[in-house]
This record gives C-alpha cells, structure tokens and sequence, in this order.
C-alpha cells in the first residue's frame, strides 16, 4: 500500500508546525475549524458536476491532483486534530466500524428493486 505509517506523519506535521511556531495555533477549535474549510475545498470541486463526471474525475490530471492536493489537506488537519487531543484515528475508526456492523447488519441492506 504505502511506505508511510499514521504516526510518522502524525510526527513530520508536528514537527513542520513547530519549526514554523504555529503550535500555539493548532488548538482543537482551530483544527476543526481548518479540516472543515479543507472538505469544503474538496466538495467544491464536485460541486457542479454530474454523477458521471464526478465518477470521472480522476482521469483528468489536473483535477486528478487538485482532488489529491485537497484529500491530503483534510487528512493532514484530522492528523493533527487527533494528535492534539489524543485520538488514536486507526483505533477510533476501528472501533467506529465495530459499532456500525452490528448496528446495520447486511440484512438490513436496502434491496434495488431491479437487482436480480
């Protein structure tokens, strides 16, 4: 999959942000606040289009990065949110999924009606 591990990145952005002094800036209400602007950021570039072109969107490059640029925003604020209030994020995502297969089993699966 990837080189890359939760805790490293959680480190270099802790790290790029103390080197800058922006630590006394990454408040979990400031956090938020940017992971929020960023998903907005990332819905804008699908705002306008069809279901088609939105499932196309990756084939253009210059799209392709944009939407790659702004994921890599939203997760490096959520990254960092967790870090300052000290989410573990695979574990909570985990333990989310634990919680949402018990709560929707597949049998409570809305059938398309024109699904063999």
């Amino acid at each position: 999959m990837t080189e890359h591990d939760v805790a490293g990145l959680q480190r270099r952005l802790a790290e790029f942000a103390e080197a800058r002094d922006w630590g006394r800036y990454h408040t979990p209400k400031n956090l938020v606040a940017a992971l929020s602007v960023e998903a907005a950021e990332l819905q804008e570039i699908f705002q306008w289009l069809t279901p088609e072109q939105s499932a196309r969107v990756m084939e253009d490059p210059e799209s392709a990065h944009r939407v790659a640029d702004e994921v890599a925003d939203v997760l490096a604020y959520l990254l960092q949110f967790c870090d300052v209030v000290g989410i573990d994020v695979l574990d909570a995502l985990a333990a989310k999924i634990e919680r949402n297969e018990g709560r929707f089993p597949p049998s409570s699966a809305v059938k398309d009606p024109d699904s063999p």
